[in-house]
Formats: structure tokens, C-alpha cells, sequence
């Protein structure tokens, strides 16, 4: 799937999804592509800039990745899982190899928590059965 950033001759601004480029040209061609806001089939591709995001290399470094459409919406739903953790968790901080511990043991309620630990800490957590895992932070979590 490719999106399209569009605009009619009427000046209105609108997007479409097509499953390749050719099928935009193809609809076009045949007027039915038209603007949602007034109906005119005189639609053009307007200028639109790549879905481009980075990731990091072992040196810290950001590596470029652009995306399709659908890995840019696959990302969105993984943001959106990862802000739902966030917001349903406790966050304990430095605390938390200690806290998932006694959850795990029992000594505390059980409930989910979020928190920093060093790998090896982590490492430990995993060898004892103790279920953790990371979570992913964007570029932009900290705006």
C-alpha cells in the first residue's frame, strides 16, 4: 500500500491509499479519483516528504530506515501497545529488579510495573523464570 498525499484544482488537501502507484495513475485516468470535500476529479499528487525514521547502530549512531506505509502503521500500533503499558503500570525505577522479584515470591501484590535494571540484572530476572522484558523508546517519548 502506498499513500499519496493529494489536492484538487479547488485547492483542498486531502490523502489516499492505493495498493501501488500505477493504481493511482490508472483511477486518475479514468476519473475516480475525486477530492472527498468537493467532489472534483482534477486531482494532482501534491509534494510529500518519505516516512523516514532511525535506529540505532552498536555505537550509538542513528541509522536511517525509511518505511513503507505499512511498517509506519505497524509502528504506530507498537507505540500505542507500549504507551498502554506505560500508562497501566507502576513505574518503580531503580527499584524494579527488587520489585519483580517480590511479585514473583509473592511478597507483594501482584500488579504491573515498569523500571529500569542493568542487563545483567535483567539476565537474572530471566534466569530465575521471572518474565521481563523492554520496552521500546522513540525519539520522540521524551517531547
Amino acid at each position: 500500500m502506498i499513500k499519496f498525499a493529494l489536492s484538487c484544482d479547488r485547492g483542498h488537501a486531502f490523502e489516499a491509499w492505493f495498493a501501488k502507484s500505477a493504481d493511482y495513475d490508472d483511477q486518475s485516468a479514468r476519473n475516480l479519483v475525486s477530492c472527498p470535500q468537493c467532489g472534483s476529479t482534477n486531482v494532482t499528487k501534491a509534494l510529500m516528504a518519505p516516512a523516514v525514521t532511525g535506529t540505532r547502530k552498536a555505537d550509538g549512531a542513528m541509522q536511517p530506515l525509511a518505511m513503507s506505509a505499512e511498517q509506519a502503521e505497524k509502528l504506530k500500533k507498537i507505540r500505542e501497545m507500549v504507551s498502554a503499558i506505560r500508562s497501566s503500570s507502576e513505574d518503580v525505577g531503580d527499584r524494579f529488579p527488587e520489585e519483580a522479584r517480590k511479585i514473583h515470591y509473592g511478597e507483594t501484590e501482584e500488579r504491573g510495573i515498569i523500571g529500569r535494571a542493568a542487563p545483567d540484572e535483567a539476565r537474572a530476572l530471566l534466569e530465575e523464570g521471572i518474565a521481563v522484558a523492554p520496552l521500546p523508546h522513540f525519539p520522540d517519548d521524551a517531547n
